[in-house]
C-alpha cells in the first residue's frame, strides 16, 4: 500500500513538472482540441421537392457495431445514469411546445429512440420481461403530457413511431411493449399518444415512403452517425411539405476538460495522441448542411450544461454507463493504466474544485448541445 502511495505522489510531481516546464505544449494542445461541435437544430420544411439520391462516399469516423455493444451493456444502468439525456429531452419537447399549429403533428417519428430487448440476440445481451422498464423513452415521457390539444400529447402528437437499431425486430412484441407502457403510464397518457416500435439503422435508407410524417424528432443520438448529410436528406424525403424536423445533438467543445487532460497524458506516456472525445459536427456547418438537405427556415439554438464530478474517473464511469464510451475508429485499442492515472492528476490540477474550502466539491465537465 505504501508503494502505491509513493507511486501516486511521483505521478503528481511529474505532472506538476510537466505543467510548469511545458506551457507552450499545453497551449498547442488547446488549439488542436478546439471545438468539435453540437447542434440542436429546428427546421420547418416548406414544399421543397425530395432530394435525389446520389451515392456519396463518406469517411467513417465511428465504429457502429461497437457503439451498439456499448448501448446494450447499459440497459440496466439507464435509470441511474439518465439524468443528462432526460434533461435534453425535456428541453427539446419544451421547444416543440412553443410551435403553434392548429392540428399539431399527428404522426411523428423518433430516430434513435433507445433500444428495448425482449429476447437474447447474437449473444450480445439477454433481458427479462422487466427489462422493458429500462427503455430510455425520454421523449415519450415528455410527449404524453397534456398539452391542451383535443387529441394527442405535446405538439398534438397522436402516434409516435419509435425507430432504433436495437429494437428486437420490426413488428415483433409491439403488443407486449404497449402493455409495458400501460404499466408505466396512466391510461389517459397511453390513449393520448400511442407508439409503434421499429428496428432500422439510421445509416441506411429510411424504410418509409415520401411525405409520410408531420414531425421527425431525435434526441442525443445523431452524434454517433457517420453520414449526417445523407440521414438529413432521408429525413427531408419522408417529411410532409411544411413538416418539422426537431433534434438535439451533442457537440461543440463538449468534454474539452477530459479531452485535454487525456491528450497531454497520452502524449507524455505514449508519444502520440489518439481520439478520446468526438469528433463532432462543427456549429458553423449545421445550417448549411440542413439547407443542402432541402430544409427551410432553419433555426439553431446552442445550450451549455456544466456538470460537476469529483474527479475524471467518476466522469468516465458515468459516460460508460450512459453508453457514451469512445467508439472512434482511430482510437487507441489499449490505453495504459499510467496514462489514465496521469490524466486524472492533470484533470485535478488543471480544473480545481469549485469551492477550494470544500474537499467534497466537484470539478466541472462541460457538455454542449444544440
Amino acid at each position: 500500500m505504501m508503494s502505491n502511495n509513493v507511486h501516486i505522489q511521483r505521478q503528481k510531481i511529474m505532472i506538476k513538472s510537466l505543467l510548469q516546464q511545458k506551457r507552450p505544449l499545453v497551449s498547442r494542445l488547446l488549439s488542436l482540441s478546439s471545438s468539435p461541435s453540437s447542434s440542436l437544430a429546428f427546421s420547418t420544411s416548406a414544399s421543397a421537392s425530395a432530394s435525389s439520391k446520389s451515392p456519396e462516399s463518406t469517411t467513417q469516423a465511428f465504429d457502429r457495431p461497437l457503439k451498439s455493444i456499448h448501448r446494450l451493456n447499459t440497459i440496466h444502468h439507464i435509470p441511474q445514469y439518465s439524468y443528462f439525456k432526460q434533461e435534453i429531452a425535456s428541453r427539446l419537447i419544451d421547444r416543440l411546445d412553443d410551435i403553434i399549429r392548429d392540428d399539431g403533428f399527428p404522426l411523428a417519428l423518433e430516430i434513435g429512440s433507445g433500444g428495448i430487448l425482449t429476447s437474447s440476440h447474437d449473444g450480445l445481451a439477454s433481458a427479462s420481461a422487466a427489462s422493458s422498464e429500462f427503455q430510455d423513452d425520454f421523449l415519450y415521457k415528455e410527449i404524453v403530457q397534456d398539452d391542451g390539444y383535443p387529441m394527442g400529447g405535446i405538439g398534438g402528437i397522436r402516434k409516435l413511431v419509435m425507430m432504433d437499431s436495437l429494437h428486437s425486430s420490426n413488428n415483433q412484441n409491439n403488443d407486449s411493449n404497449n402493455n409495458d407502457q400501460a404499466m408505466k403510464y396512466t391510461k389517459e397518457e397511453v390513449e393520448r399518444c400511442s407508439t409503434y416500435k421499429l428496428k432500422a439503422d439510421e445509416e441506411q435508407p429510411l424504410p418509409f415512403p415520401n411525405d409520410t410524417f408531420d414531425l421527425v424528432l431525435s434526441s442525443t443520438s445523431m452524434h454517433w452517425v457517420n453520414d449526417l448529410p445523407q440521414l438529413w436528406k432521408e429525413i427531408r424525403r419522408i417529411l410532409k411539405p411544411d413538416g418539422c424536423f426537431l433534434f438535439a445533438m451533442i457537440g461543440g467543445s463538449t468534454l474539452s476538460e477530459l479531452s485535454l487532460s487525456l491528450n497531454i497524458a497520452e502524449l507524455e506516456r505514449e508519444g502520440g495522441v489518439s481520439s478520446h472525445v468526438g469528433p463532432f459536427v462543427d456549429f458553423s456547418d449545421v445550417g448549411s448542411l440542413l439547407s443542402n438537405a432541402g430544409f427551410n427556415l432553419t433555426t439553431i439554438d446552442v445550450d451549455t450544461i456544466k456538470l460537476g464530478y469529483p474527479n475524471s474517473m467518476v466522469l468516465m464511469e458515468h459516460l460508460q454507463r450512459m453508453g457514451e464510451s469512445n467508439a472512434c475508429l482511430n482510437r487507441r485499442r489499449n490505453v495504459n493504466v499510467d496514462t489514465f492515472l496521469a490524466s486524472a492528476c492533470l484533470y485535478d490540477k488543471m480544473y480545481p474544485l469549485q469551492d477550494d474550502d470544500d474537499d467534497d466539491g466537484d470539478r466541472i465537465a462541460t457538455l454542449i448541445f444544440s
